[in-house]
């Protein structure tokens, strides 16, 4: 194929438009010719590749010829010759790559409109290497700095987390879910327009996540140019439930019961979160400060979500408003007897 211009940006192939331009704003950054005075005539080699590389992996139809016909392609030249299928009559058709001013991609890229005048870079020669006209007029990064609304440093602000909250119910945080959210943005196509896209994220929820976690979508806001888009962030939120309360990784139930059962002993039935039906005998003497403890059967532990806490049954226990005379006897005798 020639040049490898996935390498040369150090992504994937099958990397999207937006890994695309992070690729390109941090290397063009780090190798741009006035951030390199020691060491010139290489970083212009390099800032001339970087350019290069975005120009063709930010455009579909550059990148299409790319993928398919590798350099030759983009130099009208497709391997075994005859043209590129899909002319308007049918027949092959012909594509050429001119190749843009380096200066002019990242100009539009950091949207300057003319950062260096023409005393800068110049034209790329057809691919064939860079030639300078004199020294940037300009400290392009100071231009960059100001742009991005930093008063020092070479790195772009970075806009301020946008969170929302996503509430879960406590059977999703029990077992798991995947949830889908629409989101509306806007971003710059490859030249630099702005428009609005709708995106499909997909949140996993992991079984046992609590309150408070935290799940960020790197550079999900709108796109300005000379800032970094705003991280997207979704904080998770625990709806009540009719029957369960969670405390840390334990489930608690409280259960109704009368006195005599709290005295004489009670069989609990309870189900799961997950559907199942537990039946739980109490043998013990039931006090209204009595917990019954049911190990393993709470909400699951995030990182070993084998284990889970345990479920712990309050009791609420129904005492009588009133009492016969005869029924008071008959208590003080049982409770009095050896």
């Amino acid at each position: 194929m020639g040049v490898d211009y996935y390498k040369i940006l150090q992504v994937d192939r099958s990397a999207k438009d937006e890994d695309i331009k992070k690729a390109y704003r941090s290397l063009a950054m780090k190798w741009h010719p006035d951030k390199n005075p020691n060491n010139k005539k290489d970083a212009e080699a390099k800032f001339k590749q970087i350019s290069e590389a975005y120009d063709v992996l930010s455009d579909p139809q550059k990148r299409a010829v790319y993928d398919q016909y590798g350099e030759e392609g983009l130099n009208g030249v497709p391997p075994g010759g005859g043209g590129f299928p899909g002319g308007s009559d049918g027949g092959p058709t012909t594509f050429r790559f001119n190749p843009r001013n380096a200066d002019d991609i990242f100009s539009e890229f950091f949207g300057f409109t003319s950062p260096l005048g023409r005393g800068g870079m110049g034209d790329m020669g057809g691919r064939g290497g860079f030639s300078r006209g004199g020294p940037f007029g300009e400290d392009i990064f100071a231009q960059f700095r100001n742009a991005a609304g930093e008063g020092s440093g070479l790195v772009p602000r970075k806009g301020a987390p946008i969170e929302r909250t996503l509430h879960c119910s406590l059977e999703d945080l029990y077992k798991g879910t995947t949830k889908k959210m629409k989101i509306s943005r806007d971003v710059n196509d490859s030249s630099g327009r702005p428009s609005t896209v709708e995106e499909i994220l997909t949140i996993e929820i992991k079984p046992g996540w609590k309150k408070g976690t935290k799940i960020t979508f790197p550079e999900k806001g709108n796109e300005q140019r000379g800032v970094i888009p705003s991280d997207l962030v979704f904080i998770i939120d625990e709806k009540p439930h009719g029957m369960f309360k969670r405390d840390g990784n334990d489930l608690v139930l409280t259960q109704k019961i009368s006195l005599v059962e709290a005295l004489t002993g009670y069989t609990a039935q309870v189900t799961t979160l997950d559907g199942r039906n537990l039946t739980i005998p109490v043998t013990n003497t039931i006090s209204p400060t009595y917990e019954e403890v049911v190990k393993g059967e709470g909400m699951p532990i995030p990182k070993e979500p084998s284990r889970k806490g345990n479920l712990r049954i309050k009791f609420n226990i129904k005492f009588p408003s009133r009492l016969t005379s005869e029924q008071k006897s008959g208590l003080k005798r049982f409770l009095t007897s050896p």
